[in-house]
Order: C-alpha cells, then sequence, then structure tokens
C-alpha cells in the first residue's frame, strides 16, 4: 500500500526515543518530514540524521518537524541518537508497521544476496496532514538541503 500524492496519511502511534510516543494527529497544524534508514549507526545514516540535526532550525522556522524511523530496537535508536547528538526523535519500527505504511521495504542486494531491507526514502506531510512530496532511492549527499527547501516552499504557501 502507498500513499498518494495530495491524500490524507492515516494517523499511526509509533514509540521513540525520549521515552515519546509520536502519533501524526498531535503533530497536525506542523509540516513533518519523516525519513526512513535502513541501520542506525552506520555510515550513510549517520551522515543522513547529521544532515538533519544540522539544518533543525530552518526545519523549525518553516514549522517542520524531523522524525527518523528504522527497523532498530528502542535501546539502538536511543544510542544513535546520543552518539550523534541529534536533535530530533528517532523512530523504532520493529514490527515495520509505518515501513508498511509508506512502502518502505524492498527487496534489496548486498554482496551479491538479496534481502528485504528499508529502502532510504523521506516522505513530507503538510500541516494538514496530507502527502506532500516523497523521495524515493535516496542519495545522502544534498539529500537534507532539498527537503528543507521543500518544506520551506510548502510553509511559505499556505
Amino acid at each position: 500500500m502507498s500513499i498518494e500524492i495530495g491524500k490524507p496519511v492515516p494517523d499511526f502511534s509509533a514509540t521513540a526515543t525520549g521515552d515519546t510516543t509520536v502519533t501524526l494527529a498531535a503533530l497536525r497544524g506542523k509540516q513533518v518530514v519523516i525519513y526512513f534508514y535502513p541501520k542506525a549507526s552506520t555510515p550513510g545514516c549517520t551522515t543522513e540524521g547529521g544532515d538533519f540535526r544540522d539544518r533543525k532550525a530552518a526545519f523549525d522556522d518553516a514549522n517542520t518537524v524531523i522524525l527518523g524511523v528504522s527497523r532498530d530496537g528502542l535501546r539502538a535508536q536511543e544510542n544513535f541518537k546520543t552518539k550523534q547528538d541529534f536533535n530530533f526523535e528517532l523512530i523504532s519500527d520493529k514490527d515495520e508497521t509505518l515501513c508498511a505504511l509508506f512502502d518502505v521495504i524492498k527487496l534489496k542486494k548486498m554482496y551479491g544476496k538479496e534481502h528485504l531491507g528499508i529502502e532510504r526514502s523521506t516522505f513530507l506531510i503538510d500541516a494538514e496532514g496530507r502527502l506532500a512530496k516523497e523521495w524515493r532511492g535516496v542519495k545522502v549527499p544534498g539529500h537534507a538541503e532539498e527537503v528543507l527547501a521543500a518544506a520551506q516552499a510548502l510553509d511559505a504557501g499556505r
């Protein structure tokens, strides 16, 4: 199942770092960036998270909340957040509920072997809870800047 651009994103409830539970309904009135990454504390995911961290003030100015999601457990997410000094929450999606909602589990190849894993993807949800933009098969360099520009343009259009 995939959510179409312009359509409402179904409400969800997810366990996150900082002893929090994130619900989309509670974030209504704010734009939300949800970025999915394969594994905490790996080089690409660390770089991507750092790029979002370093732009958080600009995302705040654009009325936008950042949430990172992977299938790692909560302890791994907490450690990753603390070690990298991330200033936003990370969601533990061990049961793949959010992964399924956003259709990010794909067949991937690593070292010649196929496995199911998270395709690096980012979604921008508008302040009314509709999917505004999506990026799939993300390459990390320059990605956070591109997402920030889209969030700023969306906020300016409100």
